[in-house]
């Protein structure tokens, strides 16, 4: 059994890359993994502010809002999930500042499983790169990060277009495949 976490960057509960975290999640609990979904939007995540109060404390960081126990869960998953909505071919706010804010504690953060789940209107998955290229960034600095998949939900706009997709599927069995 692995402990898998999903942070879902999405900003709209129910939009489709939430759905998609949704489905990834299914599947994963459907194959025994204990999962927990964390919706970044919903958590109070300030973004860093390169004090670097962090490197004198032990990792404590001089922000005082949600993060501090997202990131213990990050540290104790051995599955990271990133899904995000493309933004101007990029990551999503919520998603960034949350990955900034791993610096407190960043070299504990290690030996990840990586999996990727990006939306987004434009149906040419090379919309998707940088977004993608965001979130190996940080796999990037992870030791003994490994990238094992990559939901492309390409197309969707509305909430819930992706239910018509083959990417819902997908995201299913690459949960259920953890």
């Amino acid at each position: 059994m692995k402990k898998v976490l999903i942070l879902s960057g999405s900003p709209r509960k129910g939009g489709n890359s939430d759905l998609l975290c949704d489905e990834f999640m299914r599947g994963a609990k459907d194959a025994g993994h204990d999962v927990e979904k964390i919706r970044v939007s919903e958590k109070k995540i300030g973004y860093c502010t390169a004090c670097y109060y962090c490197q004198k404390s032990n990792g404590i960081c001089a922000i005082k809002d949600d993060m501090a126990p997202i990131l213990q869960k990050m540290i104790d998953s051995d599955v990271i999930v990133l899904a995000s909505p493309v933004y101007f071919y990029s990551i999503d706010a919520q998603l960034k500042a949350l990955i900034d804010r791993t610096v407190a504690r960043w070299e504990e953060v290690k030996n990840k499983e990586f999996y990727y789940i990006v939306t987004c209107a434009d149906d040419d998955k090379t919309s998707q790169e940088r977004t993608i290229e965001c979130f190996r960034g940080y796999a990037d600095c992870v030791e003994g990060a490994v990238e094992k998949g990559i939901i492309y939900g390409i197309g969707v706009y509305q909430k819930g277009e992706i239910k018509e997709k083959a990417s819902f599927i997908e995201a299913y069995q690459m949960g259920l495949n953890v």
